[in-house]
């Protein structure tokens, strides 16, 4: 009985530490890192499937190419054209809204450009280009550099190579103190915004906010196992089902900073 006893539990624990090692990879965009989303949501999908989720954070552009190449599970990031063209070309498949909050254009208190109270980015762009006070951008081909990269297109000036404007290849939280050193003005998303300018004591202040262009939509998909055959493709769709499920909604709608401010809007169909 005893022998039997013993033989049971080691079958308990094998099985246990079988599930609590499976693991994948999720290429994903900084803001929901550095937000703290994912530290928020990770352990709850993991205590009830007991799949663990490495993320690997970058920006958006550099996720759908660590996709494309079979090296994440699953993608999650936030520039839906080029979520769709990648789906269209067959390498990802099943995505979904998530989620969504907006960019904001954050500067120095002081606001040298003068842009506080228009309502337009576009407009807003134009009077920190003519006024030459300084830019910072990501310039990593993440979902908030495609952002901005539109917005300068829609003015009809070229920013890259101006004096005034620096490209700094780093992700949102680094980007916002690299912009507080040069006194700079920079686009962000308000989930990084609210979750790290009190934590870096940022000198700096909300600008622009509440113009429709800037709505920032978050989507999620798995790579398709047709091309990767290394992708671990039920996991994967366990999290897509689950993060677009009720459960996981409502787990998105109840992560808030520390004054109780949302920090993204589940809108999954």
């Amino acid at each position: 009985m005893k022998r039997i006893s013993i033989l049971v539990l080691l079958l308990v624990i094998v099985a246990a530490t079988a599930f609590g090692d499976t693991r994948i990879r999720m290429a994903s965009t900084t803001s929901t890192q550095n937000s703290g989303l994912f530290d928020y949501l990770l352990p709850i999908f993991e205590k009830k499937t007991g799949i663990k989720i490495d993320v690997v954070a970058v920006g958006t552009g550099a996720s759908i190419e660590i996709g494309k190449r079979g090296d994440a599970d699953v993608v999650f990031v936030h520039a839906k054209e080029q979520e769709l063209k990648a789906v269209e070309e067959g390498f990802f498949v099943n995505r979904h809204d998530v989620m969504y909050n907006d960019f904001v254009v954050i500067g120095p208190t002081n606001d040298p450009a003068k842009i506080k109270g228009i309502k337009s980015t576009t407009d807003a762009f134009k009077k920190i280009a003519e006024s030459g006070s300084s830019f910072v951008s990501r310039g990593d081909k993440s979902g908030t550099h495609t952002k901005e990269l539109s917005l300068w297109k829609k003015t009809g000036i070229e920013p890259t190579g101006q004096k005034w404007y620096l490209e700094v290849g780093q992700g949102m939280e680094k980007t916002q103190r690299i912009a507080d050193e040069k006194r700079a003005y920079t686009l962000t998303d308000r989930g990084t915004w609210l979750a790290t300018s009190g934590k870096d004591k940022l000198d700096m202040v909300i600008v622009l906010e509440g113009d429709p262009t800037l709505f920032n939509q978050y989507g999620v998909m798995a790579v398709n196992p047709e091309k990767s055959k290394t992708v671990k493709f039920k996991e994967a769709m366990e999290f897509v089902n689950w993060i677009i499920s009720k459960e996981g909604q409502d787990v998105v709608a109840s992560f808030k900073d520390k004054n109780g401010n949302a920090l993204f809007i589940p809108n999954a169909k």
